[in-house]
């Protein structure tokens, strides 16, 4: 009798090894057993034949999302409210560091064997330059100087902005000789008679017009301490959520333990436990990934990048005269978002980017 509990309990201990192999191997295979992340669907084509693919009408704005992120211009939580506004900030956070949207799968280190990515079965939504990219951004890594994409005059960085009032198209610039010296014009691309102003006057004058858009400190102060403050809550919010998901993890492990033993013990129900088994193990799975996800993003200190932005926002003018043009550039393209018209005296837009 010993003999047949000895050979019934090797072969339950052989099942629930297997199981756990199974679930690696699938993951090894770049192939994700769980539910598809948010832009994708599982499909099931029979009970062996089960897939995920781009479910394309959910994916273009996380798509977007991240595309416009990469470039470094916007913060995340702009991202969020501007193309996936239904999406709870911390999801979004833990979406954007998910390697499942670069094509790759990663799978957990298992006694002996480290941690590793594969490629994933499943289409991309985003390449990795793009992905990697992001990361970046949410690491507050500097940025590289972004490539133009034609060599741009200092002295007439306002032409892709600014449109005629008369007819509407975009500035063009020219150069002239008088008395000896050159000089730089901004005019009408579709009729020059319509405005022709000195580069150096109109460029003064946006500088004039840009000083003007700043807050007054009282508001400045305010938003500082506002945005201080939801830091503050959102590293609590991920603390606690990371607390209540060790705690699931825990319970989820000593279900494992309890259902390995069933394994062992009841060997007329063999079956059943191994698929009790074989999803507590896909569940523990889950839990680990969205913990790695949590504590491997990286917030940084909100203060040295507040000092910086309020400093920029009180000195709008001077970065306008004085910054290298990549820089111009990123800042006017950051608070326009419509063309702006001149008149050759003054600045109007009705739109602007509220970041």
């Amino acid at each position: 009798m010993g003999a047949y509990i000895g050979i019934a309990q090797s072969d339950n201990i052989a099942r629930s090894k297997a199981t756990k192999n199974g679930i690696r191997g699938t993951l090894k295979s770049g192939r994700w057993s769980n539910k598809a992340p948010r832009g994708y669907k599982n499909i099931r084509e029979s009970k062996h034949r089960c897939y995920i693919v781009v479910n394309e009408e959910a994916a273009k704005p996380i798509r977007t999302a991240f595309i416009e992120l990469s470039k470094g211009v916007i913060s995340a939580n702009y991202a969020r409210k501007k193309y996936c506004p239904h999406i709870p900030e911390s999801t979004f956070l833990d979406m954007l560091r998910n390697l499942f949207y670069m094509g790759k799968i990663r799978v957990p280190a298992y006694k002996d064997e480290p941690e590793e990515l594969v490629q994933g079965q499943h289409e991309a939504l985003v390449s990795e330059e793009v992905f990697y990219k992001v990361q970046d951004v949410l690491d507050g890594k500097k940025k590289s100087k972004p490539k133009l994409e034609k060599a741009i005059n200092p002295d007439l960085f306002l032409r892709k902005y600014i449109v005629c009032p008369k007819c509407g198209h975009a500035f063009t610039g020219s150069r002239s000789r008088r008395n000896g010296s050159y000089y730089t014009y901004y005019n009408c691309c579709e009729d020059a008679k319509h405005i022709r102003v000195r580069a150096e006057e109109a460029n003064e004058t946006f500088a004039r017009y840009v000083g003007c858009l700043k807050p007054n400190e009282a508001v400045l102060r305010l938003y500082e301490a506002v945005l201080l403050d939801v830091q503050g809550g959102a590293k609590q919010e991920i603390k606690s959520k990371i607390s209540a998901l060790q705690k699931q993890l825990v319970d989820k492990r000593k279900q494992i333990v309890n259902a390995e033993d069933m394994l062992i013990t009841d060997t007329s129900h063999a079956d059943r436990y191994a698929r009790i088994l074989e999803r507590y193990e896909k569940e523990a799975l889950e839990l680990e990934t969205r913990i790695s996800l949590l504590e491997t993003g990286n917030r940084g200190n909100i203060e040295p990048k507040l000092d910086y932005a309020i400093s920029l926002i009180n000195n709008l003018d001077k970065y306008i005269k004085d910054a290298p043009i990549e820089v111009k550039m990123k800042l006017i393209g950051s608070i326009f978002d419509g063309k702006i018209e001149f008149d050759g005296k003054s600045y109007r837009t009705d739109i602007m980017v509220h970041r």
